[in-house]
């Protein structure tokens, strides 16, 4: 059997599904949305290990950041530097999937070069969170 962007490309399917039957469009409201969301998220909780460890160190950092009082400033930082882990490992995520949906089975040299490339956003994410925390932690640990 052929990948899923094959629904798309007109011609026949070997299991018998016609390419051009589609589901009803329904307008979605901000619930539907928001539901779809959480859905996702729990997805990549449930699927991704590394996910789940950048939001365990992203825990660890914020109980360490209430145990040294923090100013908002700082929290701003802190906050960012978790989001943007946080976002690029879903990201990451989401491309991944994607390669593989239009891969299939069949290994590709630019497929692999493009999921390298999306870890590779995720491990430079985790080097600007590390720099962040480092400025931003580090003169609170040295005093106290």
């Amino acid at each position: 059997m052929r990948n899923r962007l094959a629904l798309f490309s007109g011609a026949p399917l070997l299991d018998g599904v016609d390419p051009q039957v589609r589901r009803p469009s329904h307008a979605r409201t901000l619930r539907h949305s928001l539901r779809f969301a959480c859905s996702g998220l729990r997805e990549a909780w449930r699927t991704q290990p590394n996910l789940r460890i950048h939001v365990v160190a992203g825990a660890g950092v914020i109980a360490l950041g209430m145990w040294l009082g923090l100013s908002a400033l700082e929290w701003l930082w802190i906050s960012f530097a978790i989001g943007l882990v946080v976002f690029a490992e879903l990201m990451n995520t989401a491309i991944e999937q994607t390669v593989d949906l239009v891969v299939g089975l069949h290994p590709d040299p630019l497929a692999r070069q493009v999921k390298d490339l999306a870890a590779g956003c995720v491990l430079a994410a985790t080097i600007i969170a590390v720099v962040i925390g480092v400025l931003t932690l580090g003169p609170h640990l040295l005093t106290s």
